[in-house]
């Protein structure tokens, strides 16, 4: 199975292709740049620039994964509106997941927890814990770093370097998804041929731009 995975939750653009099996998973190509503004313009040619790398078309692919954040809004709806004009229009299915599982997916296995912390501007991270295999016990959760409560000492993602002395932690590998982080985080629903979720957008909070309130009535003096 040939799967498409992209995620924009994050400033870094990802997109890859990754052959996935009962057996293993292999990233056939990739291409990731780490630029918050250039989700929208980055991310289209990044897929077809790891479909060509990988030797394949889209028209090859059977489905395609797409992190959901949480996210800032902007960035994060470019990679979703992507994958949804693609399932669309190529009539493959296109799977959500978490885009803390997939940096959870990548994280090397020991025997203790961890978190994964990303950054959500505003002074604040976006978090969820994790237990020693690597399945999700908290979260995810938008907070500032000093407010969040764990004993948990070792962290992924970019927001554990932003504010390991705020958490509390040591920041380990890796700072961002990746595409098989992506895809391992879905994988289980990719093998059954299970119909995915919709492409619902983990926010946490609310965007910045918000609509105009009704006019406010002008009396004469």
């Amino acid at each position: 199975m040939l799967v498409l995975a992209i995620d924009t939750s994050t400033p870094a653009v990802t997109a890859g292709i990754v052959a996935v099996d009962q057996a293993e998973l292999t990233t056939r190509g990739d291409r990731v740049t780490v630029d918050a503004r250039a989700h929208g313009e980055l991310i289209t040619p990044h897929a077809l620039a790891a479909a060509e790398a990988a030797g394949v078309t889209l028209r090859d692919l059977d489905a395609i994964v797409c992190g959901v954040g949480p996210g800032p809004f902007t960035g994060l709806r470019a990679g979703m509106a992507t994958a949804a004009a693609l399932s669309h229009a190529l009539g493959i299915p296109a799977y959500p997941v978490c885009s803390l599982d997939a940096i959870a997916a990548d994280v090397v296995k020991t025997e203790s927890p961890f978190l994964v912390l990303t950054d959500a501007r505003r002074r604040e991270v976006y978090w969820a814990a994790y237990d020693a295999a690597g399945a999700r016990v908290d979260g995810p959760n938008v907070q500032r770093p000093a407010e969040v409560e764990t004993t948990v000492r070792v962290a992924a993602g970019d927001g554990a370097l932003l504010y390991a002395e705020a958490v509390g932690v040591t920041p380990i590998e890796p700072r961002f998804p990746s595409p098989a982080g992506l895809v391992s985080a879905a994988r289980a629903a990719l093998l059954s041929g299970a119909a995915p979720e919709p492409l619902t957008p983990l926010y946490l909070r609310r965007p910045d731009a918000v609509e105009p309130t009704g006019r406010k009535r002008v009396t004469a003096p």
